[in-house]
């Protein structure tokens, strides 16, 4: 009898995650901000790696600053109150983004390192 009940309770619990489900699919097909989507592209070129290979004081502090601007984003974006906030925010983290891995790959090819970079031809 128990064993029964256990279950029922259970599959009324699975019945409900649709309903719960359905908002927050609602939400996601909201069109995304100019500066988001600027913010997103610099997202895609932060470095996985170090410039040659070389983990130096450099690599670090790009990495802490990267780390340091997503936590800023995140707090940014939880503290917004309207849209112009919201767009204040991506437009900061885009630029933090793009002035940090800047400032990295001037002193890296400084020290003769390049950026690696791949060319597809004829395609």
């Amino acid at each position: 009898m128990n064993q029964t009940k256990n279950l029922r309770n259970r599959l009324v619990a699975l019945a409900a995650v649709p309903a719960v489900a359905i908002p927050v699919a609602a939400f996601a097909v909201q069109p995304i901000m100019y500066e988001e989507s600027v913010a997103r592209q610099e997202e895609a070129l932060i470095f996985r790696n170090p410039i040659g290979g070389v983990q130096n004081s450099k690599w670090y502090d790009y990495r802490i600053n990267v780390n340091e601007s997503q936590k800023e984003l995140a707090s940014d974006l939880r503290h917004s109150t309207d849209i112009e906030d919201r767009r204040d925010a991506w437009e900061e983290y885009a630029t933090e983004l793009h002035s940090e891995r800047g400032k990295y790959v001037k002193y890296m090819s400084k020290r003769g390192y390049r950026v690696p970079h791949v060319y597809f031809e004829n395609l």
